[in-house]
């Protein structure tokens, strides 16, 4: 009698190893993982990007060379806005007129208040170009008259408050009026200049600067009318007009009589006598201005 069918038992097939009933070895999976393998890094089968987008943009040529090209373009309107400002604002010959320290201002004021001991006022040059105001006392500048109107302006604010007529519009018109006073003094120079045809290096900005000199003296009247009254303002501010008289005399006759003064020739002649007279006109105006522009400040 046969006995029961015998089972066989069908060994479990290990991790690795290949099924017994199989003729041949199934590579396929470890290809396609290997292939995922590859592929997995970049995507689609293409190779992953070694740097971020924004350095592959500027590894491009042709990114470069734009950038070049918008460098250029940069430059160049640069250029070309500095030649027109230049043309309209110097700001070269401005810089030089700024070009002032501690030292130079000191003696500058010192020389505003007290002219009558100073000797030498030519102007030094070096190579055909006057020498920056830090370096020579006689060089004109625009920082004090530019500090001078401002602290003006505020001083005069400090007179009417005391006298309870402070206003913002009354402040505005003393300094509005300050300014085109100055604008009538510069433009009224040179036309007496041009009709007295006079040679002189005596520019427009030149002329500022010596004009705003006065603002010094203003501020000094002022401020010795609110302290002393009436007595000391006449007192301190007759002293800086005869002291901006002397200054504007002694500055002017060599830019306005250079032909004659700075040679120590007499000043002869019809043209000569004009340009005598304008020099003094413009040191007489000074202080009448001077006058004018503070006497209502004290009271």
């Amino acid at each position: 009698m046969p006995g029961p069918a015998s089972k066989r038992r069908i060994p479990v097939s290990q991790p690795g190893m290949a099924d017994p009933h199989q003729l041949f070895d199934d590579t396929s999976s470890a290809q396609s993982q290997g292939y995922r393998a590859q592929r997995a890094p970049g995507g689609l089968g293409y190779p992953a990007a070694s740097a971020s987008p924004q350095a592959a943009f500027l590894a491009d040529p042709v990114s470069n060379m734009a950038m070049a090209y918008g460098s250029s373009l940069a430059a160049q309107g640069k250029e070309l806005v500095d030649k027109n400002i230049d043309r309209f604002i110097p700001v070269t010959k401005l810089k030089y007129y700024f070009a002032v320290d501690t030292m130079y201002v000191g003696k500058k004021l010192g020389l505003l208040v007290f002219p009558y001991l100073h000797q030498d006022w030519e102007v030094q040059y070096q190579q055909d170009t006057p020498v920056a105001p830090r370096f020579d006392v006689n060089a004109p500048d625009l920082y004090i008259p530019a500090m001078a109107f401002i602290t003006y302006v505020l001083v005069a604010g400090l007179a009417l408050g005391t006298q309870d007529r402070f206003s913002p519009d009354l402040l505005g018109l003393q300094a509005s009026s300050a300014l085109a006073w100055l604008t009538l003094e510069v433009l009224a120079i040179l036309l007496s200049l041009y009709l007295v045809t006079v040679n002189t290096d005596l520019t427009t900005i030149d002329l500022v600067a010596f004009l705003g000199y006065k603002y010094v003296g203003m501020i000094g009247g002022v401020l010795m009318g609110l302290l002393f009254g009436k007595i000391g303002y006449y007192l301190v501010l007759g002293w800086c007009c005869v002291s901006i008289f002397v200054f504007m005399i002694r500055t002017l006759r060599l830019k306005i009589l250079a032909e004659a003064a700075a040679e120590g020739v007499p000043v002869r002649g019809a043209r000569n006598q004009l340009r005598m007279y304008l020099t003094m006109a413009v040191a007489a105006a000074q202080p009448l201005l001077m006058y004018w522009l503070t006497f209502h400040l004290v009271r």
